[in-house]
């Protein structure tokens, strides 16, 4: 059985990586294949990384307020092409009402800044291990 693939990225003009960096050695060392997209991605752009490297769970980085556009934008991308690829968002300017707004919008899962590296391992090996029935 093929471990779970994650594609690990920013959005936008977001420089804050050291916490993707981080969440992809945490998820990497839990077992999983991490693809990191790195910095400055549009949803168009990850769409296709998910595409093409057939991820099981996108995981966004977000330190920039950026997300509420580019999120929304991203999930109505990936059912527009008959993807069912779970969205994972975490950050420090996660507020309890954008993470709401997100999960309505259908991201999977919201881990604001208080959030144990444990429980997003936890939510993103549940979410990825869907994709493999």
């Amino acid at each position: 059985m093929r471990r779970i693939r994650v594609l690990i990225a920013t959005l936008g003009l977001d420089q804050h990586e050291l916490g993707a960096m981080a969440v992809s050695r945490m998820l990497r060392d839990a077992g999983m294949e991490v693809i990191y997209g790195g910095r400055f991605n549009l949803p168009p752009m990850l769409l296709r990384m998910a595409e093409e490297e057939d991820v099981d769970v996108i995981g966004l980085s977000c330190h920039s307020w950026e997300y509420i556009h580019y999120v929304p934008e991203l999930c109505d991308l990936l059912r527009e092409n008959g993807l069912d690829i779970p969205v994972v968002i975490g950050g420090s300017v996660i507020t309890a009402a954008d993470a709401e707004m997100l999960k309505e919008k259908g991201v999977a899962a919201v881990f604001g800044p208080s959030a144990r590296g444990e429980e997003i391992v936890e939510a993103v090996k549940t979410l990825g291990s869907r994709a493999h029935g």
